[in-house]
């Protein structure tokens, strides 16, 4: 299998089967909107699935991507490259929990779908595999400082949990 987003699971005929998914530019171009990234340039996910059991599949691959990200300091972009490793067993018969709190479910097990979406795998994993606050190298917030005229203001370094001792420190010994 070479390129398909859907595998449908019913035709594989109780086979393992080699997995490789490599996006053209339009649906790289689809998924870099959906995330909120500036680009896409690469995309691949290459693994196997094979049968899990007597109604189970196991799917064992590994995502590769380079991303364009705004910096969110300078919002200059920042290429970011990813080798992320995606284990799945799709299970038959697991069923959602309905309850609002629930307690983790592990997060590798899926309820066994009829056709496997390589895209939308590949596009979940990519959003939780990027860096959430992209940098430029050298990219620094700096310190934004507000004051009344006349007032000293209040700096980062004030706001400190034993700043107030230095301070008071500071003035018995002047005084």
């Amino acid at each position: 299998m070479d390129g398909e987003a859907v595998l449908r699971l019913g035709d594989l005929g109780g086979r393992a089967r080699e997995v490789a998914f490599e996006p053209d530019e339009a649906a790289r171009a689809r998924m870099a909107g959906a995330l909120g990234i500036e680009a896409l340039p690469m995309l691949r996910l290459t693994g196997r699935i094979e049968p899990e059991g007597r109604d189970d599949w196991r799917l064992s691959a590994v995502l590769e991507a380079v991303a364009v990200q705004a910096c969110v300091v300078t919002l200059e972009p920042v290429r970011t490259a990813v080798e992320e490793p995606l284990e799945r067993l799709y299970v038959a018969g697991l069923e959602e929990p309905e309850e609002a709190e629930v307690e983790m479910p592990d997060e590798t097990r899926e309820p066994l779908p009829a056709a496997l979406d390589l895209e939308a795998l590949a596009q979940e994993a990519l959003a939780l595999a990027l860096p959430p606050y992209p940098r430029a190298p050298g990219a620094e917030l700096g310190e934004a400082v507000f004051a009344e005229p006349g007032v000293a203001p209040m700096t980062d370094e004030d706001a400190r949990p034993f700043a107030g001792l230095a301070a008071m420190r500071d003035r018995l010994k002047g005084g």
